[in-house]
């Protein structure tokens, strides 16, 4: 059975309420998170500025930075990728809106990066359409439960970034291994492991769009640069 046919059984009636828990699950532990380690790589539960900057490296690959857009950053954390986009975009003409479960993650991010063309909110998704829309490490951590509603989980995130975005969305998924998440430090979480190929099948048929996959960036990782069939 597909991915698509068995998260919409799973997501059906009573057990779509299973998501308020995760989320709440999700928002917890990141919030303790970045309370223990401050608004820094660790706080987002990467290794390092290097491994975190060439995430965003990939997501980006998205976007034209030719002419002026808009974009979502769904799971922004502290504000990272508005520091990555000054430093190698400065020209770019961006307006950028960043979401996140997290108030301790939005409160940091609002002190150190808010700007005329910047905002940040507290919330599940974005409730505006940008031209594109990116997510960084937000599919990889499992705070709980059976893989087959984690699975439900994505689903329905990936659903709501495709909704969210004129001409596309990216994101990047654990293909295995443990760098760069919390599993170093005994976190009760585990790293959800998935091979690119269902979440492709699940983006193009589902989800209307046209995926391109970037890995081979040294990391156990990959990439999915979603874009829309109808923009």
């Amino acid at each position: 059975m597909s991915i698509a046919a068995e998260t919409a059984a799973f997501g059906a009636g009573g057990d779509r309420a299973r998501f308020s828990d995760l989320y709440a699950d999700v928002e917890s532990y990141y919030s303790a998170r970045v309370a223990k380690y401050g608004a820094t790589p660790r706080g987002v539960d990467w290794s390092c500025q290097a491994t975190q900057d060439l995430r965003f490296v990939q997501l980006l690959k998205l976007c034209d930075f030719s002419a002026p857009f808009s974009l979502n950053d769904i799971g922004c954390g502290y504000g990272a990728l508005c520091a990555y986009l000054a430093r190698r975009h400065p020209q770019a003409e961006i307006d950028y809106l960043g979401i996140d479960l997290s108030l301790a993650m939005i409160s940091r991010a609002r002190r150190r990066f808010s700007a005329p063309g910047r905002r940040f909110k507290v919330g599940k998704g974005s409730l505006r359409r940008a031209t594109y829309s990116v997510a960084s490490g937000i599919m990889n951590v499992d705070v709980g439960g059976c893989r087959r509603s984690w699975e439900a989980f994505v689903a329905g995130m990936l659903a709501d970034l495709r909704r969210a975005s004129l001409r596309g969305f990216s994101v990047n998924f654990v293909t295995g291994g443990t760098e760069g998440t919390a599993a170093d430090d005994a976190s009760p979480v585990q790293l959800y492991c998935t091979s690119p190929e269902p979440w492709i099948d699940y983006c193009e048929r589902e989800l209307g769009c046209t995926v391109e996959t970037v890995d081979g960036y040294g990391m156990n990782e990959v990439t999915l640069l979603a874009r829309c069939r109808d923009c």
